[in-house]
């Protein structure tokens, strides 16, 4: 009789007064099996309706707002839907994790099949269709690109000096006799050692750019000659024997150049006395220039002719003669060299990732279940969170690489992020799968209680993961219309893993959990599922299960936590607190600057970091070359003596924008009308000393600039037509004073006075309205470029993305207290993210503004949780229902937190920059992320929550070790019945209803108040009637 029993027992609710107390306790004691349910099922709700009106006489019910009502639908349709999903999953696991790794496949090989690999810089972290790019593209249309860069700088080791007795500041002087012969024979092995390639020898003469000009005498027979080479050893033709046999060295030197500004490209602070001789310098440098050979295959530029002689004879000479001379210092800096010194540092520390997952892992395994192999463990289950994210992960890369995007380096982090949310998704449906089967042992439990209970437990934690995933997706799809190539692959890589992920959570993982429920129920090992533990041996050591029990970090947040942050003491702490934080979070970020972080990605002890070292110490005016091109050949004949004369609209300029030095100034046409006047050349020429004609001026400039010619240093500055019969453009070659300063005892690249430098070049060309038509170029303009939008994007994508969660939340959540209070709580905390970086001398670069897009895609997901759950808790006491919010979702959030910092915590002792970022963003993202979510918002949902959604569970209240489930609203509340509780028997105990009747009269006397608290009350008791129905219904 027990169906039937229940039946009668629905339609009319039992009134909690004496005259019928008894007749509840018998009924009761038929269904005590069983738990409170935590969902409503559409039976419980039908059968209110026959009973509301023996409730006392009550006010009319309030009809609910619009807004109340839409949510209340949106919380209905997503919980359907995600029932269903769970009803068919726990219905078919095999054939669900079947589907799902067919479909990762399907996804993963043909798009991985078609991966693009990029690895050039200029086209990862470069902004695109910018005006610096249309300046580069036709720069390299008149001037292509010819050469690789080979430096070298050479100074007095002072401190060797000081040991040997020496100092001062003679001890600085380098040029000195034996040490111009050191690095004469130093460059003799550079230029004479034999590289071989593929079977073939090459020297420097055979691989150099070809150039002029590089001796002091055209009739040189040296092969040097005719490459090109900038060195103050120039003075002797670069022959050994000359410099052995010169006595006096210090006077051929001054035949270098003619005034002070000549020698400032090739001598670290030179010393002039006041005749303007020179008379000492404390460094000099020697420059070599390959052809540049190299080609594009699969993303990555090569050149494997040029590689091999930079690493086997440049390097290794200028290393070898560094050992074998203390007393002189070597840096030096090769085309390869970031290539060499970046991409080992990072494949060094690849074994940090793989101990990230590793760690992540093993927290999930211990976290997720017990932490033993024995009873309730679920390491096998933690491997299928694993899988989880991995399969997302091929799966989003294959559909991303299919719909053409690029792969870069940076794309290696985003298993972290995918990780992070995938473990918060898995914590959370396994928390309501465990919840959903609370009071109610393993053993009682057939395959369509399992069944049930996955749909229950995902209609439940659906909508969830679906306001974190769908949110996390927008945002990462807004900055995937950024301008910076990588960062808007890799967010649009995010997008389609995060897709995956969601869906992947949503079948393939709980068919995982289903299938580890059954083992447990069976009591089958975990792992190694075909062997059965020894019944015996457990029941010996391991106590009765009754059910899934409360754990004790939710026990954590109902008795500790949350009533310490809940007190009037805790809210006016917390909202001092983090007043404080957003000060000094908005103090912070209005100091975040932006910066050239290049020198970051060296490593520590790489040879680069000297040699940067010097030439800032040495060369502290030397700045990026820049280029003035001047196009129109008859353009420019005609205004041949303004041009000849441009040094004069270039001077003065190094103190204010645009920064422009006079040093290493070069301008083909001031060095022809030089020669012109010479007479060398017997042309008929015009009254003003030029061709008379266009026709003559171009004969006469292609002989003069020919490798041959007088002006052969001048060849790479013009540009003539294929046939030659037209003079196309010449560049003039100037040169910006070193814009650098010292950011927390590290020298940069100032990027504010680089983008003033790069703005008012252009606004000084643009003002030449009398010359031929002209733009400047740089080869770092690009990059500037890029420091001007990085900031700007940054705040607005992250805006942008802020807005869109926002939205997100609203549709999903449904109602728009809770998704402001949510999206305040997300722009909070990348506030504050922003002002940590400055304390910790980061600084907005194209590293970290990825790693801020992260944070909110990462960040919104403590907050969504905790708001979502909060909605789902019923009652009008705001304090309580927080209280079980944090009881409830609070350890899932602070698992998922946890296991993604962990993760990240390796990467602090990688020596890469990137990793180390990535490290420190991350930890800051999941602290500041988790404080918001489980400190700061639940206090404000305290203080501003609205109402809960219809189908909001009742509230579990813990009082003195009892259960007692029912609405906070009208304080009703279920205790257990002292004797049968005292057997053990969940059949033996009865339930008992009590009304605090003076409380509800209390609360009835505000208009409304009466309506709801009945409306509560019916679907309370609905809920416990029904579910201990289906339960009795099983066990029968």
């Amino acid at each position: 009789m027990p169906a039937i029993e229940c039946v009668l027992f629905a339609k009319e609710p039992p009134q909690a007064d004496d005259g019928n107390m008894d007749e509840l306790s018998a009924a009761s004691a038929s269904i005590a099996s069983a738990s409170a349910s935590e969902s409503m099922e559409s039976a419980s709700i039908a059968s209110t309706s026959s009973f509301t009106s023996d409730i006392v006489d009550e006010p009319p019910i309030k009809k609910k707002a619009c807004t109340e009502s839409i949510g209340n639908k949106v919380d209905s349709s997503i919980s359907t839907f995600f029932s269903h999903i769970g009803s068919f999953v726990s219905n078919n696991p095999k054939l669900t994790i079947i589907l799902a790794l067919l479909i990762t496949a399907g996804c993963s090989i043909p798009g991985l099949m078609k991966l693009s690999p990029e690895f050039r810089p200029e086209k990862l972290w470069l902004p695109q269709n910018t005006q610096a790019e249309y300046e580069e593209a036709r720069f390299l249309s008149f001037f292509p690109p010819t050469s690789r860069l080979q430096h070298v700088v050479v100074s007095n080791n002072v401190g060797a000096a000081a040991d040997n007795g020496g100092g001062g500041d003679s001890s600085r002087n380098v040029l000195t006799k034996d040490n111009l012969i050191t690095a004469m024979k130093m460059h003799q092995q550079i230029q004479n050692d034999v590289s071989t390639y593929d079977g073939v020898d090459y020297t420097f003469p055979d691989l150099c750019t070809s150039a002029g000009g590089s001796c002091t005498s055209f009739f040189d027979t040296n092969p040097v000659c005719s490459c090109l080479v900038l060195s103050i050893l120039k003075v002797w033709s670069y022959d050994l024997e000359r410099l052995e046999n010169d006595d006096n060295v210090m006077a051929t030197l001054n035949t270098y150049g003619s005034k002070e500004e000549d020698y400032e490209s090739v001598l670290g602070l030179p010393v002039f006395d006041s005749s303007g001789t020179l008379v000492g310098a404390e460094a000099f440098t020697l420059s070599y220039f390959l052809e540049d050979r190299s080609f594009v295959e699969n993303g990555i530029k090569k050149d494997p002719i040029n590689m091999e002689w930079e690493k086997n004879i440049f390097l290794a000479n200028v290393q070898a003669t560094q050992e074998e001379n203390e007393g002189i210092d070597f840096v030096y800096f090769s085309a390869r060299s970031f290539d060499d010194e970046f991409g080992g540092e990072i494949e060094g520390d690849l074994i940090y990732v793989s101990v990230s997952y590793i760690v992540a892992f093993l927290f999930v395994g211990m976290t997720l279940g017990s932490k033993g192999c024995g009873r309730g463990s679920r390491w096998a289950l933690s491997q299928s969170v694993m899988a989880l994210v991995a399969f997302a992960t091929l799966a989003g890369f294959g559909v991303a690489s299919l719909t053409g995007l690029l792969y870069s380096p940076m794309h290696s982090v985003l298993p972290f992020v995918l990780l992070g949310i995938g473990v918060d998704d898995a914590f959370v449906i396994a928390n309501a799968f465990d919840r959903e089967r609370e009071g109610i042992p393993r053993a009682s439990e057939d395959n369509e209680s399992i069944i049930k209970r996955g749909s229950r437990a995902l209609a439940r934690a659906g909508a969830s993961i679906t306001v974190t995933s769908l949110t996390d997706l927008v945002a990462f799809a807004i900055s995937s219309s950024s301008a910076i190539p990588a960062l808007a692959s890799f967010c649009a890589y995010a997008s389609y893993c995060i897709f995956f992920l969601w869906t992947l959570a949503a079948t393939f993982f709980v068919s995982c959990m289903v299938i580890d429920e059954k083992r447990q129920r069976d009591n089958r090992m975990d792992c190694l599922v075909c062997l059965t533990r020894n019944e015996d041996k457990v029941d010996a050591v391991e106590e009765e299960d009754t059910g899934s029990k409360e754990g004790s970090i939710s026990r954590y947040f109902r008795n500790y936590h949350a009533p310490t942050i809940l007190s009037k003491p805790g809210k006016a702490i917390t909202l001092l607190f983090f007043s404080c934080l957003l000060a000094f979070g908005v103090y912070g970020a209005t100091l975040l600057p932006v910066e050239d972080s290049t020198r970051n990605f060296i490593p520590v002890n790489s040879y680069i970091r000297p040699f940067f070292s010097s030439m800032d110490t040495f060369f502290p005016s030397a700045g990026s070359e820049l280029y003035i091109t001047f196009e129109g050949g008859s353009e420019i004949y005609r205004s041949r003596d303004a041009l000849a004369n441009l040094d004069t609209r270039l001077s003065n300029l190094s103190e204010v924008p645009p920064y422009i030095s006079g040093s290493n100034y070069q301008n083909v046409m001031a060095g022809f009308k030089t020669y012109l006047d010479s007479g060398v050349d017997r042309l008929r020429l015009g009254e003003d000393g030029w061709p008379d004609t266009y026709e003559a001026f171009v004969v006469t400039l292609k002989r003069f600039v020919d490798f041959m010619g007088p002006g052969a240093q001048y060849a790479q500055d013009v540009s003539f037509s294929s046939d030659g019969e037209n003079f196309e453009a010449f560049r003039v070659k100037a040169e910006y004073v070193r814009l650098t300063k010292t950011y927390r005892g590290e020298v940069l690249d100032d990027a504010s006075l680089q983008i003033a430098a790069m703005d008012a070049t252009r606004d000084l060309v643009n003002s030449w309205v009398d010359l031929p038509a002209s733009f400047p170029y740089c080869m770092t303009y690009v990059v500037i470029e890029g420091f001007k939008l990085i900031s700007t994007e940054l705040y607005r994508n992250v805006g942008l993305a802020i807005a869109a969660v926002g939205v997100i939340v609203l549709v999903t959540v449904a109602n728009i207290v809770t998704t402001l209070l949510i999206t305040l709580n997300v722009a909070l905390c990348i506030i504050e993210i922003l002002g940590a970086m400055w304390a910790l001398g980061l600084v907005i670069d194209s590293i970290s503004v990825v790693n801020i897009v992260l944070a909110v895609g990462l960040s919104i997901d403590y907050s969504a949780h905790i708001g979502h759950c909060f909605m789902v808790k019923s009652g009008d006491n705001k304090d309580v229902r927080a209280t079980e919010t944090l009881a409830d979702i609070g350890a899932s959030v602070l698992n998922g937190a946890l296991s993604t910092f962990l993760a990240v915590a390796v990467l602090l002792f990688s020596s890469s920059y990137v990793f180390k970022t990535l490290a420190f963003q991350f930890a800051l993202t999941v602290a500041l992320g988790m404080m918001h979510g489980l400190v700061l918002l639940p206090v404000l949902l305290s203080i501003f929550g609205p109402k809960p959604f219809a189908s909001a569970e009742p509230v579990k209240i813990k009082k003195d070790g009892i259960d007692k489930v029912g609405s906070v609203g009208n304080h009703v509340s279920m205790k257990q019945d002292e004797d049968s509780a005292s057997t053990g028997s969940d059949e033996d105990s009865s339930i008992i209803w009590e009304e605090e009747h003076e409380e509800e009269e209390e609360e009835a006397a505000h208009e409304g108040e009466a309506a709801t608290m009945k409306e509560q009350y019916d679907t309370s008791y609905s809920i416990q009637v029904n579910r201990k129905c289906r339960i009795i219904e099983q066990n029968s």
